[in-house]
């Protein structure tokens, strides 16, 4: 009977410690954040530099799920099983507007436990447009390049300076690199040129890939040389050329719309989060709407990674590394110090 009375009191010796255990364990039964991992590069280092502030700073288990935009974010929205993401970092929100209105209703009506919530920018906007090299219009002293065309200024001054981009395979002709076939800016560009009366001074060219089309741009500027076309940001080729957007009517739905003779929409990128995820995990919502970023930024990380050959874990370790005093602001000040604690 001792014998019996001893192994139950062992037995819930163990059971009381195991708990107490458990209790200063708690980053065990916390939340897992998981992020929906997008194939483009700035998407994958927001999601490592967050990721490393909420796993080494707050104690919160992360995980990356990668996808497509309408799979991840349609997973977003419903937040079903341990692989769904419940953090969008980087939405491009009118890439997806429907969905997106759909995921934003849902997430105001409490008779669903579907649907996701608005933090805020990550950065203001995206950017597309136009450009030349800024030594075209402006020179460049330190390399020794006069300016070639100090009046291009914008979109309705390039019938003039239609020889300074002279096309190789055609010179009766300038030539204007595109989008790659397939991509909607292909089409809108293709618009664009009939709408500013510039179809009859330049031939289009359309690279067959987006490696294709940056390595256009920064050969030409490693030669000095002209360069007029379609690009977009934040990219790791804008981060590194000083490029000049050439400038056009301001966006108007009405006239983008029918004609397109006006500049490219900006395309929001805000952080999103499954609607129950405040309740969930608190300190890594306030921590998310604090956190932002600006166009700059993001080409600057873009660029290093193409010069330094760096993956997106690099990437997010360089950010948090020159950009300190900008990410400290998100955090407490003990949580900053587990951070930096943790970094490489």
């Amino acid at each position: 009977m001792r014998t019996i009375k001893k192994n139950v009191l062992m037995f819930m010796a163990v059971i009381i410690s195991m708990a107490f255990m458990g209790a200063l364990t708690p980053a065990t039964a916390q939340k897992t954040i998981v992020f929906a991992d997008f194939g483009w590069d700035s998407a994958q280092v927001h999601n490592r530099i967050a990721g490393f502030i909420i796993e080494k700073g707050l104690g919160y288990p992360v995980k990356f799920t990668q996808g497509e935009t309408v799979m991840l974010n349609s997973a977003l929205i419903q937040a079903k099983g341990p692989e769904a993401p419940n953090v969008n970092m980087e939405t491009w929100t009118e890439n997806w507007q429907e969905l997106y209105d759909e995921g934003l209703a849902k997430g105001k009506d409490a008779g669903t436990k579907e649907g996701f919530i608005n933090l805020g920018a990550n950065f203001p906007n995206s950017v597309q447009g136009w450009y030349v090299p800024r030594y075209i219009v402006e020179g460049d002293k330190e390399r020794g390049i006069k300016p070639l065309a100090p009046d291009l200024k914008s979109v309705f001054d390039l019938p003039k300076y239609w020889k300074l981009f002279k096309d190789p395979e055609d010179p009766s002709m300038g030539i204007f690199y595109s989008c790659i076939p397939g991509w909607s800016c292909s089409q809108v560009n293709d618009q664009k040129f009939e709408a500013y009366g510039i179809k009859e001074k330049y031939n289009i060219m359309q690279p067959g890939s987006g490696p294709a089309l940056a390595a256009s741009m920064e050969i030409a500027y490693k030669r000095k040389k002209p360069w007029l076309g379609y690009y977009w940001a934040p990219t790791w080729v804008l981060g590194k050329l000083d490029m000049y957007q050439l400038e056009e009517p301001a966006f108007d739905q009405k006239i983008w719309d029918t004609t397109r003779a006006c500049a490219y929409p900006a395309v929001k990128c805000d952080i999103l989060v499954h609607k129950k995820l405040p309740e969930q995990a608190p300190e890594v919502v306030e921590m998310l709407k604090k956190y932002e970023t600006t166009l700059d930024i993001n080409n600057k990380f873009l660029a290093y990674m193409q010069d330094s050959k760096a993956d997106t874990d690099e990437a997010a370790q360089w950010f948090l590394k020159e950009y300190e005093s900008l990410w400290t602001q998100w955090v407490s000040a003990d949580v900053a110090a587990k951070v930096k604690a943790a970094m490489k």
